[in-house]
């Protein structure tokens, strides 16, 4: 715990000192008193409201008991399983199979479902997604990985703001080179940030999901049948990317070093492994 705390300042400080960077080359001392104040604002909102940023990008609404009582109760039953408190169900309304958790803590903690997964698997396959999920509530990966989103798409925001702002800045003093190069860095630091936990988190998640369902095959299954069945999601920040099972903004251009996720492939032989431990 006391290292998934101090990633998470990590990841906070790391934010701080880029914006504080980029407000000064912007616009100098105002820029960098500015950069100061958003920096506050945003690391407050980070902490506190990650979670309630994350189920507003991705439209997700509460399920209620009455709506989808199987699966309420096939979560209530692997959250007893994982000896972890249940976490509430959210539906994402997308085509596209996947699923994330978020949430500060195991007492506010979400479960958010597209409904294209709803649609695909099987049972027994959507207990190994749920199982997955749940680990990363049991290893408390979920603060941790919904700040590191938000920090992401907050470089990446501003990456882009700071390009038009030297593009089109009156002042002839400013030093466009900079604040140019500046910009081409803040995503590829967003990135790294993504890439330094998302995919030993990932592997993780896939093994102590495993060992509570027991059946390391139904997630297998299911992570072939979203792979394949995956298009790009039609809304949504890919700088969330990593708080997926799979990566809803993968494309086959990427440079597979550069993917916040693990292999299909590597996850696989993984979980064969395991299915021949059990």
């Amino acid at each position: 715990m006391i290292k998934d705390h101090l990633k998470t300042w990590v990841l906070l400080l790391s934010l701080t000192f880029l914006l504080l960077i980029l407000g000064f080359a912007l616009g100098g001392t105002m820029g960098l008193t500015i950069a100061l104040f958003i920096t506050v604002i945003i690391n407050i909102s980070s902490f506190w409201y990650s979670d309630k940023i994350a189920l507003k990008i991705y439209k997700a609404k509460k399920i209620l008991y009455s709506e989808k009582p199987e699966l309420h109760d096939l979560l209530k039953d692997l959250s007893m399983r994982a000896a972890i408190k249940t976490p509430k169900l959210y539906l994402i309304p997308s085509p596209n199979p996947n699923a994330f958790a978020t949430g500060r803590s195991e007492n506010t903690a979400v479960v958010a479902v597209t409904q294209g997964l709803l649609d695909l698997l099987s049972e027994r396959e959507l207990r190994g997604v749920l199982a997955h999920e749940l680990a990363h509530i049991k290893n408390k990966d979920i603060l941790l990985t919904t700040i590191s989103s938000i920090i992401a798409g907050t470089l990446m925001y501003l990456a882009m703001l700071a390009r038009w702002t030297a593009i089109f800045s009156s002042n002839k003093d400013s030093n466009l080179g900079e604040v140019l190069v500046l910009s081409i860095l803040a995503p590829i630091a967003a990135t790294l940030i993504n890439l330094s936990i998302s995919r030993s988190r990932e592997y993780l998640a896939d093994e102590v999901g495993s060992k509570i369902t027991k059946d390391p095959k139904s997630l297998s299954e299911a992570l072939v049948k979203i792979h394949s069945s995956s298009k790009k999601m039609e809304f949504g920040n890919p700088a969330l990317s990593n708080m997926f099972i799979s990566n809803p903004f993968r494309s086959s251009s990427l440079i597979n070093l550069m993917s916040t996720h693990p292999t299909l492939q590597a996850r696989i032989k993984r979980l064969r492994k395991l299915a021949f431990t059990q």
